[in-house]
This record gives C-alpha cells, sequence and structure tokens, in this order.
C-alpha cells in the first residue's frame, strides 16, 4: 500500500475499498501481483499488475499485459466526482492486418465499458485513449517480420467503497484485449495473437 500518511490515519474509504477488492474474483488466465504504485497521484493508492498466461501457453508465447491502479482522495476532486478513482493500462499483441483497422479502438473501448456494465461496477467520468501499432522488420531486424498491438489507457470514478467489480472488469477486458473470449454473452472477439519468435 502506498500512502502519505501513518497507518492510523488511513480513512474508512481507503479501508473499506481494499476490503471489497480482497473479494474479487478474476480470472484463471491472469498471473496477478501487487505492484508499486506512481507517486503523488493521490494520498491513498494501491496497484496490481497483470500477464495473461493461460495454462496452455508455453513461455515463449506472450498474450497480454495490464496494469491498474487504485486512488483515493477523501478531498473528493472536482475532476473524479468521487473520492476513488481508477487508472488502467492494458495491451495485446494482434495481428498486423487487425491492426490496420480502423474501428479497432473504437471496438477495443466498448470492450471495456461492456466489462464494466456487465460487472455491475458503478462509475462516473469514463476517459481514455485505444492505440494500434503496427511494425515492420528491416535489417538486422527483417527476419522479426510484422507485428502489432493494441494498447488502451483509461480511467473513471468508482461510486462507490465496493471496487470488486471495477477489479473483476479489468481482469474481465485485459483478457478480452488479449483474444479471449468473455465470461459474459453477447460480445465478440479477436483471436489471440501471437508474438513472433
Amino acid at each position: 500500500m502506498s500512502t502519505t500518511a501513518a497507518s492510523s490515519e488511513i480513512p474508512s474509504e481507503f479501508q473499506d475499498a481494499l476490503t471489497a477488492a480482497e473479494h474479487a474474483e478474476l480470472r484463471g488466465e491472469l498471473r496477478v501481483f501487487e505492484t508499486a504504485a506512481p507517486e503523488g497521484l493521490a494520498p491513498f493508492q494501491r496497484a496490481w499488475a497483470a500477464d495473461v498466461e493461460p495454462a496452455h501457453a508455453s513461455s515463449d508465447n506472450e498474450y497480454g499485459t495490464g496494469r491498474l491502479v487504485f486512488l483515493c482522495d477523501p478531498s473528493a476532486p472536482e475532476a473524479w466526482g468521487s473520492v476513488y478513482r481508477m487508472v488502467v493500462f492494458a495491451q495485446a499483441p494482434i495481428e498486423p492486418l487487425m491492426g490496420q483497422d480502423e474501428f479497432l479502438p473504437n471496438v477495443a473501448w466498448s470492450w471495456l465499458i461492456d466489462a464494466l456494465d456487465s460487472s455491475g461496477a458503478t462509475y462516473i467520468h469514463a476517459a481514455g485513449t485505444t492505440t494500434s501499432v503496427v511494425s515492420t522488420g528491416f535489417g538486422d531486424m527483417e527476419s522479426e517480420g510484422s507485428g502489432a498491438q493494441v494498447e488502451v489507457r483509461a480511467s473513471w470514478s468508482p461510486t462507490t467503497s465496493d471496487i470488486k467489480p471495477h477489479l473483476e472488469a479489468w481482469s474481465e477486458f485485459v483478457c478480452m484485449l488479449a483474444g479471449f473470449p468473455p465470461t459474459h454473452e453477447g460480445v465478440a472477439t479477436l483471436p489471440p495473437a501471437r508474438a513472433s519468435s
């Protein structure tokens, strides 16, 4: 936990949220671990990172990664509209042709919103960017061929201390971006891409 106050001064808003987080049921394809939160974003914060590592995957395959930073500021900054803010990042390799699809950024963003809504998360002020990058190797890197990746950076404000569904939505989204089927119905997915070996 990263805070700027002594443990005895940790507000109930933050403690209640972390208690809720402990009950989150994250997807089995993820290896999730706590990581250092960036300094100075809020008085109280906690961060997690995740790698998509399905049981059948070999160590040479790359599926996707994600990070989530949970922020708490009892003063409720006006820009947040809440005492809480979630900041997330997710990235996954995709097929080069998909990286050129002009609709991919819209689809990736819709997956995040679908994951939040399907999990029952209550939130306001969602914002973010989606980026797709296609790269081609030349010279000594020509053997690597072409590759592509999609990346999403987003944030939103939970309206209650129950952040359990927010962590579950993040878990769902990171896996969906990596091409794995959602645990709820009605959402199309991309096939998992593999990094060039």
